[in-house]
């Protein structure tokens, strides 16, 4: 994994907290983690100013960034053909979608545009996209039930639906649909509650006709039983001081737990394989795989020592890799 501050966004991210008072950046990063730990949807933009931001952009952005970037390169892995030219990103705050589709698509998309109603947000969005040369075109709109969306290729809703009523949320996920020209991707946090919400979006993607590519080996119904577990997977980031100082933490990198699904408007050329929706297990001469597979059933295979290449290769796969048949 590569550190934030080597990378194009981290190093976006370190100009911007240049400078900035490190008490007045702990307090705002405080008051933003009790504002989204709430389940009290919010009336009014979270981030209320450029403090809010900027707090928000230092903290969460490397963070959504990460797994964001983990569900596109899913979809791009599905679709090696094809990149989009255009992008639409819901609920894009900040940027990391913005970020994570340029980093995924060489030369990324030649049209993004992104919709979001705060506007301190919009605002160092702008700035941060426009110091890196990223053309984009900020839109400050609330996303209400029945609001009109310029068509794009990929459109992309990451970290919004938690902060919808219910009604709204099906709303923007039907809207999303209906202004994709191929592909739509859908992220939320890696909880038993984002998954509900990912679960619902995939519902509704499939409803409206399109082919779930990811995570999902199938378009039937999820096997998982609600409630009792959640799909989720993890992408690692590596922690800035700022992390660390406001969480105490010692270790260099956490996890981003996230959920997410990915569906486009035409199948893949290829089926797609049995899927990894566990941490690998790795036991004294075996690995424990626990898979999602094409006929949308949980199955745990069993890799031992004496399978010779498929056992170097189940050692060496991670959460949330395809696993061959």
């Amino acid at each position: 994994m590569t550190s934030p501050t080597t990378t194009p966004l981290g190093a976006a991210l370190d100009r911007l907290l240049d400078g900035l008072p490190p008490r007045q950046a702990t307090a705002a990063v405080e008051r933003l983690i009790a504002s989204y730990r709430g389940r009290t949807v919010s009336a009014a933009p979270i981030l209320r100013d450029r403090a809010d931001a900027v707090a928000y952009a230092a903290y969460r952005m490397p963070a959504t960034f990460e797994a964001i970037s983990a569900a596109l390169r899913e979809l791009a892995g599905r679709l090696p053909d094809w990149a989009p030219d255009s992008h639409l990103d819901l609920g894009g705050g900040t940027g990391a979608a913005v970020w994570a589709g340029a980093g995924t698509w060489p030369g990324g998309p030649r049209e993004t545009t992104v919709v979001d109603w705060s506007e301190p947000a919009i605002a160092l969005g702008r700035e941060l996209a426009d110091g890196a040369g990223l053309p984009v075109d900020w839109r400050r709109e609330r996303l209400t039930p029945g609001v009109g969306l310029p068509a794009a290729d990929l459109v992309t809703v990451s970290y919004l639906l938690g902060e919808l009523p219910e009604p709204a949320r099906e709303g923007l996920v039907d809207a999303a649909a209906a202004a994709a020209g191929a592909a739509v991707v859908v992220v939320e946090p890696g909880t038993p509650d984002g998954y509900l919400r990912v679960r619902a979006a995939r519902d509704r993607l499939l409803a409206a006709g399109l082919v779930i590519v990811a995570p999902c080996p199938h378009d039937a119904t999820c096997p998982i039983e609600p409630g009792a577990d959640w799909c989720h997977f993890a992408a690692r980031v590596s922690r800035s001081a700022l992390h660390r100082r406001v969480k105490g933490g010692v270790l260099p990198y956490e996890d981003e737990k996230f959920s997410y699904v990915a569906a486009t408007r035409n199948a893949p050329a290829t089926a797609a394989p049995p899927r990894v929706v566990r941490r690998p297990q790795l036991r004294k001469g075996q690995v424990l795989l626990d898979l999602c597979t094409p006929d949308a059933a949980l199955r745990r295979e069993t890799v031992t020592r004496r399978q010779g290449p498929a056992y170097r290769a189940a050692r060496d796969t991670s959460w949330g890799a395809g696993w061959p048949e």
